[in-house]
């Protein structure tokens, strides 16, 4: 694994328009930057970070069995007991899942670790399976890249595939906050891929979601909401007011309401204790635990939380990076033994790896200065060298 400077293409900002990718820059700030791309073997693809994604998602699904079964586990997941019920009948009835991410810490010389698992409400989504994938095609074409390069990537084929396997009988509807722009645009690309796998599809901001006098949630039109494909966290699901209908609303959600059970830093000591010594797992426990004693160089996670906001990370015995955020509030916490990012003059990278219909299938990859991996952090793409251009 390499982080390796390369030209970027002169119109790309043009191409990024042309193809609908308006979050490029946000804040005043490159987000995606194709000054360089991650170089790996092929070896390195398909054993350290492929084989384990799958074996980490296996353990997930193992996880959520057994979360369902026991109303403790339940609630040290973070789900309310009055929702504890239908989520567990989500899973009975194995609704439909179509996507997650793992975040894994991996630098090339030892196994991947898992870092958490955002099996809810994955972004970047759009920048891994399809704008990379621009790149490498256009630089392959303008020799800019040697013959033979690659890229782990079939996530948009796996996502037609995974919405095709969806029943297209009703409407599928498409929510998230229409005022977050990076959301839109991750949304608008998830129903393009259902568009092509033969769905009609609506969007509607989650803000004019209405329902009817029986709570089945509706449209603009007064149209029943059947299926409803989202980018909006079921913890927040389960604190609106309006979250107490979903039950009985009739609704199918994707994802589901089970996903909410792996979508948490919880899972991350409950894995542990479940495979201690697994070389893909770090040791982790619940803050209090008298185990927690024994980290050390440890990451105090809050068991909610996006885009970095409320981590901090301490070393030899003192916090040497925290970030802020609106998640301080939380009745349970998650310390995990620190691990060392890839890392570059330029900052630390995080392979995010893609698990789309239940398998893993490509990744993209974020750098910041920072050791966490925030909302601006960086997307570069990546690219696996054929042998002989190693």
């Amino acid at each position: 694994m390499r982080r390796l400077a390369v030209e970027e293409r002169p119109d790309w900002q043009e191409t990024a328009s042309r193809y609908g990718f308006q979050f490029h820059h946000m804040y005043g700030q490159k987000y995606w930057d194709e000054s360089a791309c991650f170089a790996f073997t092929l070896e390195e693809i398909e054993r350290d970070i492929e084989d384990p994604s799958r074996e980490l998602h296996a353990m997930c699904l193992d996880l959520v069995e057994r979360a369902v079964a026991s109303e403790e586990t339940m609630a040290r997941l973070g789900v309310p007991d009055r929702f504890r019920d239908y989520v567990a009948d989500t899973w009975r009835r194995r609704e439909p899942t179509v996507f997650g991410r793992f975040d894994l810490a991996y630098d090339g010389t030892g196994p991947a670790k898992l870092l958490e698992y955002n099996a809810d409400t994955p972004t970047g989504l759009y920048e891994a399976a399809f704008f990379q994938w621009i790149w490498l095609d256009e630089m392959k074409r303008l020799g800019r890249l040697p013959p033979g390069t690659d890229q782990f990537n079939s996530i948009q084929e796996r996502l037609i595939a995974a919405y095709d396997a969806l029943p297209k009988r009703s409407i599928l509807h498409f929510t998230t906050e229409a005022e977050n722009v990076e959301d839109v645009g991750t949304i608008t690309y998830m129903m393009d891929c259902a568009s092509q796998a033969g769905h009609k599809i609506v969007f509607i901001d989650i803000a004019d979601i209405g329902h009817d006098i029986q709570d089945r949630f509706t449209d603009l039109e007064d149209r029943v909401i059947d299926v409803l494909s989202n980018i909006y966290p079921w913890e927040w699901f389960f604190a609106d007011p309006f979250g107490e209908k979903i039950p009985r609303s009739g609704t199918r959600f994707i994802e589901p309401a089970w996903k909410a059970l792996i979508s948490t830093k919880a899972i991350l000591p409950l894995l542990w204790d479940a495979h201690p010594g697994h070389p893909n797992l770090l040791p982790a426990f619940f803050e209090g635990d008298p185990r927690a004693a024994g980290l050390g160089d440890h990451v105090r996670k809050p068991l909610f939380s996006r885009e970095g906001a409320n981590i901090t990370l301490v070393r030899d015995g003192r916090v040497v990076e925290s970030v802020e955020g609106p998640y301080a509030d939380q009745p349970s916490w998650v310390l995990q033994q620190a691990t060392h990012l890839f890392r570059s003059p330029f900052g630390h990278a995080v392979v995010g790896s893609w698990i789309v219909g239940d398998q893993p299938c490509g990744i993209g990859m974020r750098e910041d200065a920072s050791a966490i991996t925030m909302n601006l952090s960086r997307f570069v793409p990546h690219v696996i060298l054929a042998e002989d251009a190693s």
